[in-house]
């Protein structure tokens, strides 16, 4: 039996002894992050908020494996939101049409979420109505009905099964109902998470319904932060520890209606996700800090974009950059990019790695941390 074939299923029930420990020290880590993003520059937080958007644009399309270009979600959400960017590309339908979404749901939080504005984000998400190789019902309800299934055919593993089209309707006004009540005895941090479990049981759509609970996920979240400023991302975390992920909704799926595990990991989760956001932070202050110590320096184009570039593609994995790889970043000669590289390690911006027979160069950070190549 699933959740939904209960009576009265969306009497959604959690153990409060458990849930508020971990819920009040999410929450102090939630605010200590708040408050330093509250008293850093324009600037800063722009480039916060552009790190943040593009890893949930990417990273929640990832988990549904579909692979976006992150240059082209990057330049997307710098140019609709005017936040310079160190490069600028064409951009395609469908990367435009998720930014859309996503940009909607967490730069307008606090407007109600629609029926209507709900077949909007699908409409955005498939704009040509189809998903993969199949067309679908777009910008409307589904009128068949949805398994969630794994394995190769004829070995197919059934994880779910949603209500039935019939139901959709229905179940769908009482959720949008829920979602813009503004309930003060539940705190928002909680309805996020909520309301995510809530949409992907109800599986309103022929596809997409994950991409659109995470959008509505980062949409709650927003309203529990109170701003438009995004400093973390939970789609990058969720992505990071998919399999958990998927076992926890489908666990929570085939229970009595207790959420209290789900909550439990869901928090514990975004604490992840706050910590690697101080990350993220960690870089786009040294690199204000590496611009300021070098504003008296001269450097040409070139030169420029590719610290630039070296930060904005900031990755914890190890990596380095090579003249070759320069060369073809640029499209330039091997010569020019190595006399532009070689003059930035001679003015203290660059600096040399051994690598075996090949030169590695790093950025010549500020703080001491290491700036690889993506």
């Amino acid at each position: 039996m699933f959740i939904h074939e209960r009576e009265n299923w969306t009497d959604l029930l959690w153990d409060k002894a458990k849930i508020y420990p971990a819920l009040t020290q999410v929450r102090y880590e939630q605010g200590k992050l708040l408050g330093k993003m509250s008293n850093l520059g324009f600037d800063t937080t722009s480039k916060s908020t552009l790190i943040s958007l593009t890893l949930d644009v990417v990273d929640s399309a990832k988990i549904e494996n579909e692979f976006l270009n992150p240059d082209e979600v990057r330049s997307s959400i710098a140019n609709k939101l005017g936040i310079e960017n160190s490069e600028f590309v064409s951009v395609s339908r469908n990367v435009e049409g998720f930014v859309d979404m996503l940009l909607d749901a967490t730069q307008n939080f606090a407007n109600p979420l629609t029926e209507d504005r709900l077949f909007g984000w699908h409409n955005a998400l498939f704009p040509n109505g189809i998903s993969g190789l199949y067309k679908i019902d777009v910008a409307r309800y589904r009128n068949a009905g949805m398994k969630v299934i794994s394995g190769q055919f004829g070995k197919e593993k059934i994880h779910y099964i949603a209500p039935e089209p019939e139901r959709v309707p229905s179940e769908m006004q009482h959720f949008l109902q829920w979602l813009n009540n503004d309930d003060s005895l539940l705190d928002p941090l909680l309805k996020a998470f909520i309301a995510h479990f809530w949409f992907v049981t109800i599986h309103p759509f022929d596809d997409g319904n994950g991409r659109i609970a995470r959008a509505i996920m980062d949409m709650q979240l927003a309203r529990s932060d109170n701003s438009k400023i995004r400093f973390y991302s939970m789609s990058n975390q969720l992505y990071k520890e998919h399999k958990h992920y998927n076992d926890i909704i489908e666990n929570a799926q085939k229970g009595n209606g207790d959420l209290t595990e789900y909550l439990l990991w869901f928090l514990n989760c975004f604490g992840r996700a706050l910590c690697a956001s101080e990350k993220n932070l960690e870089i786009i202050l040294d690199k204000a800090k590496f611009w300021e110590l070098h504003q008296g320096t001269s450097v040409n184009s070139r030169q420029k974009f590719l610290i630039n570039y070296l930060y904005d593609n900031y990755s914890k994995e190890t990596g380095f950059l090579r003249t070759s790889v320069y060369a073809q970043l640029l499209k330039t000669s091997t010569d020019s990019a190595l006399r532009d590289i070689q003059d930035l390690v001679a003015k203290n911006m660059l600096r040399v790695e051994a690598g075996g027979k090949k030169t590695n160069y790093l950025i010549n950070s500020p703080s001491g941390i290491r700036i690889p190549k993506l």
